[in-house]
């Protein structure tokens, strides 16, 4: 068998929530928001690990499961794929210095248990630090609010970055269930914040901070990492 040790890795974070606050509606990661980055990512050589705040099986949005879109279809065929996110890693059993990169997938549920994570907060940080890329797509920079770096600023403050819109969150009528506005929270600690119209496609990067606004931005996201991470040297 080949060996894959000398390949970098990239980790994939993905909720552990499956509630919408208290309205009954199940929630949970959005699978066009990992598969078609995962798909960018393995294109280029990188190997992907998951990992959520509480491990093991993460709960898919049943809302995302579309088959008719071949990456979602192609990710749930492979079982290898599949037992990784329905066996995440817990925080406490990954070694940021495994990795290049974190990319912080969305999905309604991590706005409930992203950002209080220390532990993953502190993985981000790591990686950051260390010379590495933090990402994340639509609700994922959930994951990035309250991130804060060795000098004690937080890792959004001015920098430019994009994420789920609060016109976008109000389309979806789901503004006043969201425990907060992800967009008016990244503007809160320092972000600068952008945005495309509903729905489209916008992806930013700054210097090694790579965020996407929503489904439509995730493959945009997974090639600007892949970019980043195989354009570093070592």
């Amino acid at each position: 068998m080949k060996t894959v040790s000398h390949q970098k890795k990239v980790l994939i974070v993905v909720t552990s929530h499956n509630q919408m606050g208290t309205t009954g509606q199940t929630t949970g990661y959005y699978l066009p928001e990992v598969s078609h980055p995962v798909a960018k990512l393995e294109e280029r050589g990188l190997v992907v690990d998951f990992v959520s705040p509480k491990g093991g099986n993460a709960p898919m949005d049943p809302r995302s499961r579309d088959l008719n879109d071949a990456v979602n279809a192609a990710f749930l065929k492979r079982a290898d794929l599949v037992n990784k996110i329905e066996n995440t890693l817990r925080p406490q059993d990954v070694n940021a210095k495994e990795y290049a990169a974190i990319f912080h997938a969305g999905g309604h549920g991590t706005m409930w248990d992203f950002p209080e994570n220390e532990e993953l907060a502190n993985i981000a940080a790591d990686i950051y630090e260390a010379g590495g890329v933090v990402a994340a797509v639509c609700h994922g920079p959930a994951a990035l609010v309250n991130i804060k770096l060795k000098n004690g600023h937080h890792l959004v403050d001015g920098k430019r970055l994009t994420g789920f819109s609060n016109a976008e969150e109000s389309a979806a009528e789901l503004t006043d269930i969201m425990p907060f506005l992800l967009e008016t929270k990244l503007v809160d600690h320092g972000g600068i914040y952008s945005k495309a119209s509903l729905w489209q496609k916008h992806v930013i990067t700054d210097q090694r901070l790579v965020t996407g606004q929503n489904p439509a931005s995730a493959e945009g996201v997974g090639e600007q990492v892949a970019e980043l991470v195989l354009g570093h040297k070592g």
